[in-house]
This record gives C-alpha cells, sequence and structure tokens, in this order.
C-alpha cells in the first residue's frame, strides 16, 4: 500500500514508519518541518504539512492508499488542537476520495467498568485530563464520519518505547489489562498492532484498545 502517514515525526510516528516499511509498503511521512529523523528507507519520503489545514491533507492523501495518523499537539500547543486536526483530517480525506484512516487515539476513553471510562477513575493523573478529554472530544467528531472506513487505535494506559514482540491483545471499546490490571504496551508492539489493523481493514468504525 501507499500510506500517508500524519505526525510521522513523533516517537509513535517514527515506529509505525519503520513497521510499515518493514512490510514492505510505500509511506509518505508527514510533518510539520519535513523532517523524520531515524527512518532511512528508499521507500519512504518526508514532507511538511500542516494537519489541522484541510487542503493541506487533501493535497497530501491524494494517490494514497490509506491515512495513518499518529498526531498529538506539541508541547506548547493546547490539546484542543486534536479536534481540529481531525476536523482536518476528515474533511481531507473526503475532497482526496480516500476512506481509509487508522488513527492513533486516547486510552482515556475506553471503558474499565460499567459506564466508566479510564479519564474518570480517581488514579486518572490530573495532568493528563486534558489531553484525555480532548482526545474524546475527537473520538466523538470521527465517529460521525459514516463515509469514511476508521478505526480509532488507543493504546493501553501506559504507553513506552520497549520492545517488539509481535504479540498484543486488543479489546472493542474496553482498556486492555493484564490479571493484575496493569495497562501497558510497548510502542513498538503498538506499530505492530496499527499496520495489522490497517492491512486487515478489519475494525472498521471501531475504538480498539490494545495492550498486552
Amino acid at each position: 500500500m501507499r500510506v500517508l502517514l500524519l505526525g510521522a515525526s513523533g516517537r509513535i510516528g517514527r515506529r509505525v514508519a519503520s513497521e510499515l516499511l518493514d512490510r514492505g509498503h510505500e509511506v509518505t511521512g508527514v510533518s510539520r518541518n519535513g523532517t523524520v529523523d531515524g527512518v532511512d528507507d528508499p521507500s519512504f519520503v518526508a514532507v511538511s504539512g500542516d494537519a489541522s489545514d484541510p487542503d493541506a491533507v487533501a493535497r497530501l492523501a491524494t494517490g494514497h492508499d490509506a491515512v495513518a495518523s499518529a498526531l498529538g499537539p506539541g508541547d506548547d500547543e493546547d490539546p484542543a488542537v486534536l479536534v481540529e486536526m481531525m476536523e482536518a483530517t476528515v474533511e481531507g480525506l473526503r475532497r482526496a476520495s480516500v476512506d481509509r484512516l487508522v488513527w492513533t487515539g486516547g486510552a482515556g476513553g475506553l471503558s474499565v467498568g460499567p459506564d466508566t471510562r479510564l479519564v474518570e477513575t480517581d488514579d486518572f493523573p490530573d495532568e493528563w485530563e486534558p489531553l484525555a478529554r480532548a482526545a474524546i472530544d475527537a473520538y466523538e467528531v470521527l465517529a460521525e464520519a459514516d463515509d469514511l472506513a476508521w478505526t480509532y487505535l488507543a493504546p493501553a494506559a501506559l504507553i513506552e518505547p520497549g520492545e517488539r514482540t509481535g504479540e498484543y491483545r486488543t479489546a472493542e471499546g474496553e482498556l486492555v489489562a493484564d490479571d493484575e490490571g496493569d495497562s501497558y504496551i510497548s510502542m513498538e508492539d503498538f506499530a505492530v498492532a496499527l499496520a495489522d489493523v490497517l492491512e486487515s481493514g478489519e475494525a472498521v468504525h471501531t475504538y480498539l484498545g490494545t495492550g498486552y
């Protein structure tokens, strides 16, 4: 596939790019400044682009088979920019006639019990709540895009650089945790999950949690 990867320069984005390239896909990696460090492959092209501009997204997406997103707000940005990025991406894909989108979302909106989302639990860090709420708002924009074959793929409660094992579990709408209640996935295995979902074409119109 020819895949447009938004947010390619971030920690998750670089790992997604590498995973897709290792599988033989062609990847166009989008970042604000047009550079993506640590990815060196003849099937990879780095370009600059504004993911909050639907015209830019449409121009970049044209000619691609699918779009993957590892977008997130910058350190000095309001987390609400996620909603703006989602709106621009959805509209840009429509203009480009590209209907497959896998979006790296947030775990905060995943269910952890009856009528309870992770962000609503007592243990959820206060400093993470604005980002989690913005991610939920962005998901609600995507959920209305019935004309796109989207998947909203969320990591576990904790995602960090680590080992690529190729192993992970998924749950529709639910936080994935182990028998001790710990919810974790490495960025490398999250990239595996994203590539698997993108290739399979499954989990359409699904908020999917990942973890071990």
